[in-house]
C-alpha cells in the first residue's frame, strides 16, 4: 500500500477531473480520508499552536511506523475530542511523536493539515465529493 504522500504525488500529476477521482478512490484508506477531511473541512478544528512544531523528521528508510496506522491518534489532537482532557504539554507531545515516528513526507502532510493548507493545488472540493461521498461535512 501507498504512503498518503505518494498517493498525493501521483494525484498532483494526473491531469483529468476522472483521473484524479481514479486515484483517490483506488487508493481509498482512512489516513487518506483523515487528511483530505482534517484539511477541507471547516468544522474540524485542531487543538494545536499554530506554526511550524520543534520535531526531528525521520529518515524514510528508518521510520518505525507510518500513518496508515498513526492516523487514529487525530482524535487527540481535535477540538471535542479526547485530548481536549489532557494537559496542553501533553497533547503537544503526543503531536511531535506521531511526527517523528511517520516518513517526513507524511509528517509534512500532517502540518499542513493542522494548518488547513492544501497538500496539493489540484485538490478540489467536487473531486473530494465525487470521491468520496459524505466525507466534508460542513
Amino acid at each position: 500500500m501507498k504512503l498518503v504522500h505518494e498517493i498525493l504525488d501521483e494525484y498532483h500529476k494526473a491531469r483529468t477531473k476522472e483521473a484524479r477521482v481514479n486515484i483517490l478512490r483506488s487508493n481509498e484508506s482512512w489516513a487518506l480520508k483523515d487528511i483530505i477531511r482534517g484539511t477541507m473541512d471547516t468544522s474540524v478544528e485542531f487543538n494545536l499552536p499554530s506554526g511550524e512544531p520543534p520535531y526531528t523528521p525521520n529518515r524514510p528508510e528508518s521510520t518505525p511506523s507510518n500513518l496508515l496506522k498513526k492516523h487514529k491518534q487525530f482524535v487527540y489532537f481535535v477540538v471535542g475530542g479526547p485530548g481536549d482532557n489532557m494537559p496542553k504539554v501533553r497533547r503537544e507531545k503526543l503531536f511531535i511523536e506521531l511526527l517523528e515516528s511517520i516518513d517526513p513526507g507524511d509528517a509534512k502532510l500532517v502540518i499542513s493539515m493542522i494548518k488547513k493548507k492544501k497538500p496539493v493545488r489540484q485538490l478540489t472540493r467536487p473531486i473530494v465529493e465525487e470521491a468520496f461521498p459524505g466525507l466534508l461535512r460542513d
